[in-house]
C-alpha cells in the first residue's frame, strides 16, 4: 500500500509529488503530466502571469522557471510573455528532473478502502493507498452558460476545448466572455483567418496595467507592493496570506474565491485587440438557437432591447465552476458525505489542505474557497504543496502509530460511507 497517491499531473500534482518524494514518503503519480496546458490551450497564446510568479515547488526552491530557460539559453523576464509552450515545456521538465515518475492512467474512480482508498484505473489493476491528494485541475468543472447547454456539439465548445484554431479560418465566430481566455481567443481567431466578435456582459474590458519595475524605490514598492498574483497590496494579500483567508468566515471566503482578481486582459494583448475585434459589451445571452448549419443567439443590449445574432460557430471563454458533484472520479457516497464550505459545493479544507474525510486531500481550484484566489493560478502550487505534505504527514502518523504509544491511531472506526472526524 502507498503512502499517497497523486491524482493529477499538472502544476499542483507534480508540486504535491515532489514535495511528498522529498519528505520520503512513497508516493505514486497519476495522469497525463501538464496536460491542460498541452491539450487545452491553443498554439500562440502567452503566459499571463509573470515567469517568476509561475514556478512549479520542488524542496529547496529547485527546478524553478528560470532554471529551466537557463537551460535553453533563455532568459525568463519581469515584464515579457512567456509563451506557453515554453512553460508546458518547463512542466515537463520539472515532471522527469523533480518528480517521482508520472504514471500516464486514466483515473476512472477513487473509493474508501479500510483506513485508506483504492484507486481504481482503466490500464490495469487498483492501486491501494492511506492517503489521496486530488490535484485534477480545472477540465472537470468546464462552464457553460445554460442558454447554449441544448446546442447540438457542431455549434458550440469551450474555450478549453482548442488546440489549434485554424480550422474556423473564414468563419464567423462569437466569443463568449470578457477575461484573458475570451480576448485572447478572439485575438488569436482574428490573426488565424477567422471573423471573431466578442460578447460580454460586462459594459467595458478590464485590462491589467503595464508591471511596474521589480527595482524601485522604497516608497513606491510600499504603496504597491509586488506579489504573485499582481501589484498592489489586495493581490499581495490573496497571494502570500492563503492562511488567513482560511481563518474568514465561509461566507466571505466564498465570495473573495468568487470575485477576487476578476476578469481582465492582459496589458501586452490590447493592441492586437482594439481595432481588431469587434464586440458587444453589455449585452446579455437570453437563447441560443441551432438554424441549419448556423446559430442564433439571443442578446438583452444594455436597455434590455432584443439584438439577433447568427454566427457559424459559438466559443464560450466562459471559465470553470468548481463543484464536487461534477468530481466523477470520487466515489458518490464518499463525494455526498464531504462537508463543504458554506453553501457552496466546495470540500472544507483544514490547514493541510485535508477534507472531512481523513486522508483525503484537494488541491487547485476546488481548493479556492477555502484559502482564496491564490488557488486558481499556478503560484498557489508552492504554498499548497508544502501544506499539504505537511498535511499528510500529520495524517500519515496518526494511521501508522500503535495503539498504546504516544500519538497511537484511534482504532474506532466509522461506518461504511461516513466520516470519521480525528484531531487536526
Amino acid at each position: 500500500m502507498d503512502d499517497l497517491v497523486v491524482v493529477g499531473a499538472g502544476p499542483y500534482g507534480l508540486s504535491i509529488a515532489a514535495h511528498a518524494a522529498g519528505a520520503g514518503l512513497g508516493v505514486r503519480l497519476l495522469g497525463r503530466p501538464m496536460a491542460s496546458w498541452r491539450d487545452h490551450m491553443p498554439g500562440g497564446m502567452y503566459l499571463k502571469s509573470e515567469p517568476w510568479s509561475s514556478n512549479l515547488s520542488a524542496p529547496g526552491g529547485r527546478h524553478t522557471l528560470a532554471d529551466y530557460c537557463a537551460t535553453l539559453g533563455l532568459t525568463a523576464e519581469h515584464g515579457t510573455p512567456l509563451p506557453i509552450g515554453t512553460f508546458s515545456a518547463y512542466g515537463m521538465w520539472f515532471a522527469r528532473a523533480a518528480a517521482p515518475a508520472v504514471e500516464e492512467v486514466t483515473v476512472t474512480e477513487v473509493t474508501p478502502h479500510g483506513d485508506g482508498f483504492r484507486v481504481h484505473t482503466a490500464e490495469g489493476p487498483p492501486l491501494l493507498a492511506r492517503t489521496v491528494a486530488l490535484a485534477v485541475g480545472v477540465m472537470p468543472f468546464v462552464h457553460h452558460p445554460r442558454a447554449l447547454r441544448g446546442l447540438p456539439p457542431g455549434h458550440v465548445s469551450h474555450s478549453s476545448g482548442h488546440r489549434d484554431l485554424t480550422r474556423f479560418a473564414g468563419q464567423d465566430v462569437v466569443v463568449l466572455g470578457a477575461g484573458q481566455a475570451a480576448l485572447e481567443t478572439a485575438v488569436l481567431l482574428a490573426e488565424r483567418g477567422a471573423r471573431p466578435l466578442l460578447v460580454a456582459r460586462r459594459p467595458r474590458l478590464n485590462w491589467n496595467g503595464p508591471p511596474q519595475p521589480l527595482d524601485r524605490s522604497p516608497l513606491r514598492a510600499l504603496r504597491a507592493p509586488h506579489s504573485g498574483l499582481g501589484t498592489g497590496w489586495r493581490s499581495w494579500a490573496w497571494s502570500e496570506l492563503p492562511w488567513a483567508v482560511r481563518r474568514l468566515p465561509a461566507p466571505t471566503r466564498e465570495r473573495i474565491a468568487a470575485t477576487a482578481l476578476g476578469p481582465a486582459g492582459a496589458w501586452w494583448l490590447r493592441e492586437r485587440f482594439e481595432g481588431r475585434v469587434p464586440a458587444l459589451l453589455g449585452h446579455r445571452l437570453l437563447r441560443a438557437a441551432a438554424v441549419g448549419d448556423r446559430t442564433r443567439l439571443e442578446l438583452a443590449d444594455p436597455a434590455w432591447e432584443a439584438v439577433v445574432v447568427e454566427t457559424g460557430h459559438v466559443i464560450a471563454a466562459t471559465g470553470f465552476s468548481p463543484d464536487l458533484a461534477r468530481l466523477d472520479v470520487l466515489d458518490a457516497g464518499l463525494r455526498a458525505s464531504l462537508a463543504t464550505v458554506g453553501g457552496g459545493g466546495t470540500p472544507e479544507l483544514s490547514a493541510g489542505f485535508e477534507s472531512s474525510w481523513p486522508g483525503l486531500f484537494f488541491a487547485g481550484l476546488l481548493s479556492a474557497p477555502s484559502f482564496g484566489p491564490s488557488m486558481r493560478f499556478v503560484h498557489g502550487a508552492g504554498f499548497t504543496a508544502g501544506r499539504l505534505v505537511k498535511g499528510d504527514l500529520g495524517r500519515l502518523g496518526t494511521r501508522r502509530a500503535r495503539p498504546g504509544s504516544t500519538g497511537a491511531a484511534r482504532t474506532d472506526r466509522a461506518p461504511a460511507g461516513h466520516p470519521k472526524t480525528y484531531p487536526r
